[in-house]
């Protein structure tokens, strides 16, 4: 069963075409990659799925539903969570208090209604420690691993990485890849961009590479990877 759907879906700023006719499906259960050149219409694509930009033409389908027309809260209150490049907890207020905004207003909940689910959520990013810590003390990995904490806050069925390894040491990004991993084994779908090749490629199944905006390629991450034609447009190699 197909969680997501995209049909035909493009988008234009004017004579800028960013998403061109992009078409795939995300099997419910799945981690899915998406790498591409910077510009390639990677984010854009993100905001698409998750209802922050309307999509000029085609169709986006979660759990059978067209949601091409909903907006951007009704999808998280579906299940469709994400976490953004620049990590922007408010940071003056603790670590949980960021994770009761987003599972209050995520899920349209009372905070005693996600107070053991904040705490578990806590538990799963290792941030339990730093509950009590401003977010704004918090170092680049806590950093990263809040913004994925605020996603989980939601009860995502399917969550969206944006580049969240980025910035990391080889340390730093292990030990992230070992907690996302454990968010993809308890059954949650996931779609994860990142130019850390080596972090994306140890979680995803498959691999979809956009180019301009089109999708160019979508499969197995080794045969991806040794496309001529992802060779030289992803890693600027003239095969």
């Amino acid at each position: 069963m197909n969680i997501l759907s995209l049909q035909n879906v493009s988008k234009s700023f004017g004579a800028l075409t960013v998403t061109d006719d992009a078409s795939f499906d995300v099997p419910q259960g799945e981690a899915l990659g998406i790498i591409g050149p910077n510009g390639a219409g990677k984010s854009t694509l993100f905001n698409l799925i998750t209802g922050n930009l309307r999509a000029d033409q085609g169709t986006i389908t979660f759990e059978g539903r067209d949601v091409t027309r909903v907006s951007a809260m009704e999808r998280c209150l579906t299940g469709i969570g994400r976490s953004f490049q620049i990590p922007q907890p408010f940071e003056k207020l603790t670590v949980y208090e960021n994770l009761l905004v987003a599972a209050t207003h995520g899920r349209n909940l009372s905070e005693a209604a996600v107070l053991d689910d904040c705490a578990d959520v806590l538990e799963r990013t290792e941030l339990i420690r730093r509950a009590n810590t401003p977010a704004g003390q918090l170092s680049l990995l806590e950093r990263k691993r809040l913004e994925l904490a605020r996603a989980m806050a939601t009860q995502p069925k399917l969550l969206l990485l944006d580049e969240i390894a980025g910035g990391l040491t080889e340390g730093e990004c292990k030990a992230l890849i070992g907690t996302i991993r454990d968010i993809h084994a308890r059954g949650v779908t996931i779609i994860w961009i990142e130019h850390v090749l080596h972090a994306l490629t140890s979680v995803v199944e498959r691999l979809l590479v956009l180019d301009f905006g089109r999708v160019i390629g979508l499969g197995d991450p080794e045969e991806i990877m040794a496309s001529r034609e992802v060779q030289e447009i992803y890693l600027g190699i003239e095969v």
